[in-house]
């Protein structure tokens, strides 16, 4: 296994759409973490719009078994390294999940939401971080 160098830096306010920004290999990403156990039956992610605007924005969700804490599998929505985020613009627009007092679920024009289809499934860590920083035909590990 080759030695996978990565730095990790967190925003100082939650309102960009990521909730951190790793770099590797000559890339950064800008990545909004979803989290959901194995076995769940949740099969939508809320995006925030504003991540499209960051460089190589990117949403990661985990899977974790709730006995063990084991990670994995993986689902990955983005493009290549150095490539920008695919386009929310045609994604379904997010509304809240309670309605107000006549019982209208508004909608919230800065989430977008993609469904588990949208994601690419990756198995394991190593994967993972090479979809995040392998140059396009390359192998890291």
């Amino acid at each position: 296994m080759k030695d996978f160098g990565l730095e990790i830096s967190k925003p100082e306010v939650d309102r960009s759409g990521y909730d951190l920004i790793a770099e590797a290999n000559g890339y950064i990403r800008h990545i909004q973490l979803k989290a959901s156990f194995v076995g769940a039956t949740t099969s939508r992610q809320k995006i925030h719009i504003a991540l499209a605007n960051k460089p190589s924005g990117c949403v990661v969700l985990v899977y974790f078994n709730d006995e063990t804490l084991e990670l994995g599998p993986f689902f990955y929505f983005g493009a290549a390294p150095g490539q920008p985020l695919p386009s929310l613009e045609n994604m379904k627009i997010a509304r809240h999940s309670k309605g107000n007092a006549a019982g209208v679920k508004a909608e919230r024009p800065n989430l977008r939401v993609l469904n588990r289809a949208h994601f690419v499934r990756i198995e394991d860590i190593q994967d993972l971080y090479g979809q995040l920083f392998a140059p396009p035909n390359s192998q890291l590990v």
